[in-house]
């Protein structure tokens, strides 16, 4: 099956083409003829799947075909990185003549977006709060809004900014299109799809909390002390590699991250940070860095797991394992991806061992420990066939919410 096949426009297959994308993905063959209908949509598939063309493309033909003013498409997303991604997506997609995109995210001078609004645009990528922020000062106009995107939903609901969403819906019209896309599905998605969506199909590409099945996983048993000095050695180990490309290692906090990142640096690798604390034009450049392969090594914190979109990550590694299963998900989908093979490395020290067993649940994947020597010792704990996954139907026992499922 080509672009052509589910209903685009030969502008936007061409398009597709000149971007070197000739046969859609998963997501994308059964998502774009959905959202051509016009009914809301839940999207569901791994991360690197194609799941922003696969909103973008069907969106961009259905504007062109009415156009009209005014704001008519906004885009939410839970990060500045994933918007810019998104922003950058559509002006690449979007044939000639097509309507203006604004991206509005912080970090960013208030008074260029402005400026940048007042010229008219029909689509608006944003984060929540500073959206939020030309709302109130009345610098944007979404009273013609057609189509509303939360894209990583569930994201945006973990850093909470759940308050911030229900103001902007509040402020839109209610005959819209909505579609709600995210690698994962939570409790706390489904009660914004029934507050927010009338009847969406749900379209779900592969289980929920399924990790890509391109990437190997793999953990490494160690004592807390020894962590940054087990991360030195297995990037010592893997710089010799043919395979050693670009590695993108998580940390939970701000501050752990720019210790390591420091600590990298001292130790001569070419390595840089991205984390919340960083002005917008410090985390534009060290991403800019990352993806031109003069940084070899990109420290981050979850900031970074939904709006990295790197060719040729070859290796993530979990310095610390995340709080949340789910990302675990995000993390490691950022490498392995559009069918490249890619490693995850993930360093668990005694007390991580349950975080893991609940990754090894939501993914249903035992993941494999290998201990190195002089690293595990004691800590060292065979992996174990992980728990089955309860199944649970989407909208949870006793509710009446039934998303309705695309036909294939």
């Amino acid at each position: 099956m080509n672009f052509a096949e589910l209903g685009l426009q030969p502008a936007l297959t061409r398009r597709c083409e000149s971007l070197g994308y000739t046969e859609p993905t998963p997501i994308q063959k059964r998502a774009i003829p959905v959202v051509l209908e016009g009914v809301d949509l839940i999207g569901c598939a791994e991360t690197g799947t194609g799941k922003t063309a696969a909103f973008l493309l069907p969106t961009i033909q259905r504007m062109n075909e009415r156009p009209r003013p005014g704001v008519r498409v906004l885009v939410l997303a839970p990060t500045r990185e994933l918007a810019s991604q998104i922003a950058d997506s559509y002006r690449q997609l979007a044939p000639k003549g097509s309507a203006a995109c604004a991206l509005v995210i912080g970090g960013a001078g208030m008074t260029r977006q402005r400026d940048e609004l007042r010229k008219g645009v029909g689509v608006v990528v944003a984060t929540p709060g500073r959206l939020l922020d030309h709302v109130e000062r009345g610098t944007v106009n979404l009273s013609q809004v057609e189509v509303l995107v939360l894209d990583e939903a569930d994201r945006m609901l973990d850093i909470g900014f759940w308050p911030a969403i229900r103001r902007i819906v509040a402020g839109i019209p209610t005959k819209r299109q909505t579609l709600l896309f995210s690698a994962t599905m939570s409790p706390a998605i489904e009660e914004l799809a029934r507050s927010t969506m009338k009847e969406p199909r749900l379209v779900e590409v592969n289980p929920r909390g399924k990790a890509a099945g391109t990437v190997e996983q793999r953990a490494y048993p160690v004592a807390a002390q020894s962590k940054t000095a087990l991360l030195l050695d297995l990037l010592e180990r893997e710089r010799e590699s043919d395979n050693f490309e670009r590695v993108l290692v998580f940390t939970r906090t701000r501050r752990g991250a720019e210790r390591l990142a420091h600590v990298l640096q001292a130790r001569e690798h070419d390595a840089d940070q991205i984390h919340s604390d960083r002005t917008q034009g410090q985390r534009e450049a060290a991403l800019r860095g990352f993806k031109e392969g003069r940084t070899r090594v990109l420290v981050a914190t979850d900031i970074a797991a939904r709006g990295i979109d790197v060719e040729s990550i070859s290796h993530v590694i979990n310095y610390d394992v995340p709080e949340q299963p789910e990302d675990y998900v995000h993390r490691i989908g950022r490498t392995g991806r559009a069918g490249k093979a890619g490693r995850a490395i993930t360093l668990v020290t005694p007390v991580d061992e349950l975080s893991m067993r609940a990754i090894e649940r939501l993914t249903g994947q035992p993941v494999e420990r290998v201990v190195l020597p002089g690293f595990g010792g004691a800590s060292a704990v065979s992996a174990s066939k992980p728990s089955a996954a309860p199944r649970r139907a989407l909208g949870g026992r006793g509710r009446s919410f039934r998303p309705r499922r695309a036909s294939r």
